[in-house]
């Protein structure tokens, strides 16, 4: 039976006299459960919705953090979605709010609420777009600066009105013990007054109702002082009351899961930051680390003591940095806090982005430095935000990677070359090499002659490496040579360093051994003094068995009693014997020659044609090396001075690539190896004002072509306009004199032309071996009527 029913029946038991009394009780009671039902029904539920805005305000700060700290397209794609969902369930939350205002208060901050809801997700959606660009640390820097910022206004408005819903809340239970209160005294007086008729009536309305509200709104205060929400009100009966105080503990338990979800998003959010892999610290005034940062910076740092350090201690203290670097990091980082955000564009550049840090035990580790400045509402930087990565491994990976790609193209460069061309370049530059150490150690200071033969010897081996397409090598021997190119200039800052020079030569020389172990240990290719008996490198020949087979025909077929045939045959196995062990000129060029294409494409002009007439003259023994290194310089030069570029060739109705004519014959007791190209000729007039201009001859001076073209082979004579990787040092023809001299050989130009003082001429160069090194595989039969071969030599 509810209490409204038991009352009934008491008041139609009452004398008419007392029927008056018994309605101003119900009319009471009626009143008093009115009031319960609006405060359980009404302001606690407002009260508690208020509450779950601030658990869903959490939500979306967690969804946020994953979006921005996503490891891939997928987590960002679901924290999207789950904001999504999120402002769509604040959005409904605050329209709750705003039909249950009961204030200009809360109505007021239910707007509030909206309109820092909708600049939140704006910051939110600034943020994502951010990450969607790949621009993480600027995310992360948005996400603690503007990001934060909005959360925190939009926690203050939606705590605040949760405070109001309280104080409602608070109000509406103090009414409604108030109301309570009223009623038990309306009774009280009524059963005063009416003793004997209503002690029955006082007794079951005190046992029915005052007692129950009264021990309700006890418990609920206790409850709600103590925020102890794991406490519930017992419920004696299932009438009015009953209700409201199954209606109340049902609210207290969902406050009480509201609570348990706000506690562990909380600590899920601070699990996420102490856990990230990744160092994150930010500077506040005075240039000290404030106390929150990433748990991680304390493994990258192998410190606890971070928090109110100052950041040239912590971080750059122990660093591969200089005192100058170190006081431009600093004067930086002071010169930023509390400023414009336009002084960290100014003064970025100054801020590393990569130390080598030692640690206490003497470990080296590699610190990647990201720096981003947190502003204010008015772009004042008030800290700057530095994310530290520990790349030591990736760093070594990386170096191991590029050595092992740096040997496998070496590999591919030595592969490109023949074996026996290989060994003969590794052997000249070895050979230069080691006469550059002599001379360095036999002068004590700067030499002219010198330093010009240091200067010849190295671009030889760089012409040499580049011939040969060895990149590596031609890099380290180019930095050498331009330190030897330094101590040519007249007004060198340089001095003469031996020790410097030493260790220069020793990156040239360990370079070239670097290939030549490659060549040896991964490739196998050993050269002949590598073998069990060097000894016997020069005592063996290698012949064809073709060769052998055409000889052995030979001597079948030669008739024993005819003289002549005898002679003849004589004569063939004598040429044949000769030319055991030689090698053709095309062979003995042809690394230079196959260069002549990379280096027509890095003039930007067409590759030219070469054509040799040999004359049946072959080489042995080591020339071959030997004029490898002369025709290095000579077809570069022909390439680079002579030949035009392919529109200057085609406006002289030439053919746009150029030609290139070798002739060998032998003359005078030497072997002769004429050289001409059809390019625009010797620079006459470029060579006789660079000879006035260096005071070699006088301005009004007359001199013959002949006495201007010798100035070619001085040491430091360049006409190039400009230094390039390929000319314009000046070196080459002088290198070439001293190699032929070396050689007892000689160079000599010969004009072509019969253009005396042009400023252009045609010419050969005619180079002069000893005829020592030439074999004839042609004979007398190949000679013309006067017994000598066709070709144009000079006269002794």
């Amino acid at each position: 039976m509810t209490i409204r029913h038991r009352i009934t029946l008491l008041v139609a038991l009452m004398f008419v006299a007392l029927s008056a009394i018994g309605g101003y009780a119900v009319y009471q009671t009626r009143g008093s459960a009115a009031e319960v039902r609006k405060v359980t029904e009404g302001v606690v539920p407002s009260a508690l919705a208020s509450a779950d805005l601030v658990s869903q305000v959490k939500d979306v700060q967690l969804a946020t953090m994953t979006l921005v700290y996503a490891p891939d397209g997928d987590v960002v794609a679901q924290a999207q979605d789950e904001l999504k969902k999120k402002r769509i369930a604040l959005q409904q939350a605050l329209a709750v709010q705003a039909r249950d205002a009961a204030s200009h208060a809360q109505k007021g901050l239910v707007s509030q609420a909206g309109d820092s809801l909708g600049n939140y997700f704006s910051a939110i959606a600034e943020t994502a777009k951010m990450k969607a660009d790949g621009k993480n640390e600027l995310a992360q820097a948005y996400l603690f600066a503007n990001v934060a910022q909005y959360r925190d206004e939009m926690e203050g408005i939606v705590e605040t009105l949760r405070v109001e819903k309280n104080r409602e809340k608070d109000e509406a239970i103090t009414a409604l013990n108030a109301t309570l209160a009223t009623t038990t005294t309306a009774i009280a007086v009524v059963t005063g007054i009416a003793i004997i008729l209503l002690t029955a009536i006082g007794a079951l309305l005190y046992r029915q109702i005052t007692r129950p509200l009264s021990r309700m709104q006890a418990m609920m205060s206790e409850i709600a002082s103590s925020q102890d929400f794991t406490r519930r009100v017992p419920v004696g009966r299932l009438d009015e009351i009953g209700h409201s105080i199954v209606a109340f503990n049902g609210m207290i338990e969902k406050i009480q899961e509201s609570s348990a979800q706000l506690k562990q998003k909380t600590a899920d959010i601070q699990a996420m930051l102490q856990n990230m892999q990744q160092g994150i610290l930010t500077v506040i005034d005075g240039a000290v680390i404030h106390a929150e940062y990433s748990a991680y910076l304390e493994d990258i740092f192998e410190t606890k003591d971070i928090a109110g350090r100052g950041l040239m201690d912590l971080v750059f203290a122990d660093t591969d940095l200089g005192a100058d670097a170190l006081s431009q990091v600093d004067a930086a980082a002071h010169a930023c806090l509390g400023e414009d955000c336009i002084n960290f564009a100014f003064n970025q550049h100054l801020l590393v982005g990569e130390i080598s840090k030692r640690m206490p035990d003497g470990r080296v580790k590699i610190l990647d430095l990201s720096w981003s400045a947190i502003t204010d509402e008015n772009d004042t930087i008030v800290r700057l935000m530095l994310c530290v990565r520990d790349v030591t491994e990736l760093r070594k990976l990386a170096a191991e990677a590029s050595e092992q790609r740096r040997r496998l193209d070496m590999i591919g460069e030595i592969l490109a070359v023949s074996e026996e061309k290989f060994h003969h370049f590794i052997e000249s530059s070895a050979g230069f090499v080691s006469e550059n150490e002599r001379i360095i150690r036999k002068h004590s200071e700067a030499d002219h002659a010198a330093i010009a033969e240091l200067f010849r010897n190295m671009h030889t081996i760089k012409g040499n490496a580049r011939t040969y397409n060895l990149q590596h090598l031609t890099d380290v021997v180019h930095e050498t040579e331009q330190s030897y190119h330094e101590l040519r200039q007249p007004d060198a800052d340089r001095s003469w360093d031996q020790e410097h020079l030493m260790q220069e030569l020793t990156r040239v020389r360990e370079a070239i051994e670097s290939y030549a172990k490659i060549n040896e240990q991964s490739l196998g290719r050993k050269g002949k003094t590598q073998h069990n008996d060097a000894g016997d490198a020069g005592r063996y020949v290698m012949v064809e068995k073709e060769q052998i087979q055409r000889t052995l025909n030979l001597l079948d077929k030669t008739d024993a009693r005819d003289l002549h045939e005898l002679q003849t045959m004589r004569d063939t196995l004598r040429r044949n014997l000769r030319a055991l062990g030689s090698e053709s000129i095309r062979d003995a060029l042809s690394g230079v020659l196959g260069s002549l294409p990379s280096l027509a494409s890095e003039l930007g002009k067409p590759a030219p044609s070469v054509h040799i007439d040999d004359n049946g003259y072959r080489l042995r023994g080591q020339a071959g090396s030997t004029l490898n290194n002369v025709f290095m310089h000579l077809l570069r030069n022909s390439m680079d001075h002579g030949i035009e570029s392919a529109e200057a060739r085609s406006a002289q109705g030439k053919t746009p690539a150029g030609s290139i004519s070798i002739e060998v014959g032998v003359d005078c007791g030497a072997l002769q190896i004429t050289l001409s190209d059809d390019g625009r000729g010797l620079a006459l007039g470029r060579i006789r004002g660079i000879a006035t201009e260096r005071g070699w001859i006088g301005s009004e001076e007359t001199r013959d072509d002949e006495a201007i073209a010798e100035f070619i082979f001085r040491p430091g004579f360049s006409t190039a306009e400009t230094v390039t990787a390929v000319s314009g040092r000046g070196v080459g023809m002088d290198a070439v004199r001293d190699f032929l001299t070396r050689e007892n050989g000689s160079i000599q130009l010969r004009f072509t032309d019969d253009r005396k003082g042009a400023a252009f001429r045609q010419f050969q160069m005619i180079v002069s071996v000893p005829d020592s090194v030439a074999v004839d595989t042609l004979g007398i039969e190949a000679r013309n009527e006067h017994g000598e071969l066709p070709i144009h030599a000079m006269t002794c």
